[in-house]
């Protein structure tokens, strides 16, 4: 009978550690339910300094930001200053620049601390919960990250 109460509490426990991030996922799903592919978005009013943020990194081709619904104890953006909707979007004339948006993640990563690990993400379209139009990779780090993440 005791391991069987241990056996639920264990249970219990998981659930719980399960359902605010499931919460914070829906949110985000429902976003990309309605988002669609525009002429402009948050990121490229973000490039134009139209809305203000702190970059942690910029350079001519990129920059980084925390992003503003973390998800992780760390949790930054990489959005390349050419205006690619998605990562299905991009052309062999991108490859480069593709390259360069990790590279940055990379060394930002480093910058922040994340020498355990990060775990990299590029939500692509409706089904992969895009909710902005703007191709941009998320870093999330500072904490062991759960598999399989969706």
């Amino acid at each position: 009978l005791n391991l069987f109460s241990r056996s639920r509490l264990i249970l219990r426990s998981n659930c719980l550690k399960t359902t605010t991030p499931f919460r914070i996922m829906s949110s985000e799903v429902e976003k990309a339910q309605t988002a669609a592919p525009s002429e402009d978005t948050i990121f490229g009013k973000i490039l134009r300094k139209e809305i203000p943020c702190n970059f942690i990194y910029e350079d001519d081709k990129c920059v980084a930001f925390h992003d503003v619904n973390a998800q992780a104890p760390t949790h930054f953006l990489v959005i390349p200053r050419k205006p690619i909707a998605m990562l299905s979007q991009a052309t062999e004339e991108d490859e480069a620049l593709l390259g360069h948006l990790m590279v940055v993640g990379s060394k930002v990563a480093k910058d922040l601390g994340l020498e355990q690990g990060y775990r990299v993400v590029i939500n692509n379209g409706k089904d992969g919960a895009q909710s902005v139009y703007h191709l941009h990779l998320h870093f999330l780090g500072g904490r062991q990250m759960k598999w399989p993440p969706g």
